[in-house]
């Protein structure tokens, strides 16, 4: 099989290619990654690849204000990886046998299109099979020896290599991060809170009173900690990491003291004060409502918030520390809003995002507590990725 480059392929071959790879399991879950490939795809063939820049695919693609500086957000650069990341998955697996590919080369915006050619084998005339003479009969106590030598050896071998993978350092960022909460056997304890929300007990007309409203404290979740907790699951997963989920807000010390353990959107909840005693804390009790720097008040506010937390931006909070109180590994994630929240999860599991995000992380910072202060814009009711805009390392 051989990959031939054809810039002239026709547009409904190229097509054809990019909506197999859109339908595939790859894309199908991204809606950026679909809408990014189909865009750079769409102007190539159009004759407009002169136009595929870092700023317009920003502007055009991610919803991007016109004064949007690449430099500061790294959101088209983050995207592109991780499109080049699916591509590579897609056409290892289910694309092997498509007829065109569709590459984005490393360091360009710009898709080249390839047309694969199967060569088909040249059968050769069997020749007649040699005559072996068989070999002398070996006694079974002289063959066995040997045998176990090298079968020992082997397993000698197997259980080398699986110490060195288990021992060795990680090599990347977003390893480095979870290194500390994966290490050891304990299963890590995944909890997302409950959303206090209000339920009007009965018709709403006339129309109702205060008392009519009833607080539900422990039966709904917040959509965007749903998602983060979805992203981190399948994280765990990967890794095959024991873990156990709990939804609410009954989780006790005894249970944070029994392993690592990541809370999930726990801003709002009796849980806050874990989070309080760090630099960097979200105060649901100030106005506007935002972020506190060793307890005074920053920029990092959202001062227009609207009663019904269609924002759109976001702050949010991710720390890892060693916990003095439950003395175990512990990963916050929490946003104002649900948005920030799902944000924050998207960060920790997204290699690229979190490799942007610890660039100039200080030397040493894997065998550190760390908070990271993010910001978050919402668009179409979806938060895009999160830009760090402060970090804490101790």
């Amino acid at each position: 099989m051989g990959d031939v480059v054809r810039p002239h392929l026709a547009s409904e071959a190229v097509r054809e290619a990019l909506a197999r790879v859109l339908a595939s399991n790859e894309f199908r879950a991204s809606k950026r990654s679909q809408e990014f490939l189909r865009y750079v795809v769409e102007h190539t063939l159009s004759g407009h690849s002169d136009v595929l820049k870092e700023r317009t695919i920003g502007i055009e693609v991610f919803g991007r204000s016109t004064d949007y500086e690449p430099g500061e957000d790294a959101t088209v650069r983050v995207k592109a990886g991780e499109v080049r990341k699916r591509l590579g998955l897609y056409y290892a697996e289910q694309g092997i046998h498509d007829p065109v590919r569709i590459e984005l080369p490393s360091g360009t915006y710009i898709p080249e299109f390839r047309a694969v050619e199967v060569s088909t084998p040249v059968r050769e005339a069997a020749a007649a099979p040699p005559i072996i003479p068989p070999a002398p009969a070996i006694p079974r106590a002289k063959s066995r020896g040997p045998l176990l030598v090298a079968l020992g050896a082997l397993l000698c071998f197997i259980a080398a290599a699986v110490i060195w993978l288990r021992e060795r350092p990680a090599d990347t960022p977003i390893a480095q991060f979870w290194a500390p909460v994966l290490t050891g056997n304990a299963p890590v304890l995944l909890c997302a809170a409950y959303v206090p929300v209000y339920g009007l007990d009965r018709d709403a007309h006339p129309a109702p009173r205060p008392e009519d409203f009833v607080l539900m404290t422990d039966q709904f979740v917040g959509g965007g900690d749903l998602i983060a907790v979805s992203r981190l699951t399948s994280m765990l997963s990967r890794t095959a990491r024991p873990f156990r989920l709990k939804v609410g807000n009954d989780v006790s010390f005894q249970d944070l003291r029994t392993g690592p353990a990541i809370l999930v959107g726990y801003s709002y909840t009796r849980w806050r004060e874990i989070s309080r005693e760090m630099r960097y804390f979200i105060d649901g009790t100030r106005r506007p409502i935002g972020i506190t720097d060793n307890g005074k008040p920053t920029q990092w506010t959202l001062p227009n918030l609207p009663a019904d937390r269609r924002t759109e931006e976001d702050y949010a909070i991710v720390s890892r520390v060693f916990h003095p109180d439950t003395h175990a590994m512990l990963v916050e994630i929490a946003g104002i809003t649900q948005y920030g929240t799902d944000a924050g999860a998207d960060l920790v599991t997204n290699p690229d995002l979190m490799a942007d995000a610890l660039r100039a992380a200080p030397t040493g910072w894997q065998k550190k507590n760390l908070q990271l202060v993010l910001h978050v814009k919402v668009i179409g009711g979806a938060p895009t990725s999160p830009t760090v805009v402060a970090t804490h390392f101790w």
